[in-house]
């Protein structure tokens, strides 16, 4: 059976911004390399390696650690040697948060960020309610990117799903 290239919403991949390179770790070029040279999605190795499509994306910019079937299944699909992602930080520890300068300058990830300075503390205030004191892990966490459309447009949903952490008192 034939590999699904590009993306099912008919825009092209994402790529590596070489702006942001010097601040990724080993494997994030030779991975992205190899994705855009089989013109492959995050929606597609996503299904490929049973992961959601952010999870999956987060490997490729080393803000999650790879599982050893995770480099076994990446391999396979992007025809990079197994040996060759081993020897990179893959299965080691993420140094999250490096790859972003504060506030971002990325108008995307600019606007995420703009989303948490407007309403976050309205966030805090519906969430401490319903929950009582603590906070949302970012640890045990999932999250999804979906596509709505309807007769205003189309719209961009993101479910950010973490569990509840309350604060004990000490």
């Amino acid at each position: 059976m034939a590999e699904k290239t590009g993306t099912s919403s008919g825009q092209p991949i994402a790529t590596l911004n070489q702006d942001i390179v010097h601040r990724l770790p080993s494997q994030s070029p030779l991975l992205f390399a190899a994705k855009k040279q089989k013109n492959l999605s995050f929606e597609t190795l996503a299904k490929a390696l049973g992961r959601e499509e952010v999870a999956v994306a987060a490997l490729f910019y080393g803000q999650a650690k790879a599982s050893e079937e995770d480099v076994k299944n990446l391999a396979k699909v992007l025809d990079i040697p197994e040996a060759k992602l081993l020897e990179t930080e893959m299965t080691g520890f993420p140094d999250r948060g490096r790859q972003m300068e504060m506030p971002p300058k990325e108008p995307l990830v600019y606007r995420l960020f703009e989303i948490v300075q407007n309403y976050g503390y309205a966030y805090k205030a519906v969430m401490n309610e319903k929950f009582g004191d603590g906070i949302m892990s970012a640890i045990s966490f999932s999250t999804k990117v979906e596509k709505e459309e309807d007769d205003k447009g189309t719209w961009c949903v993101i479910t950010l799903r973490g569990k509840w952490l309350p604060f004990t008192r000490f």
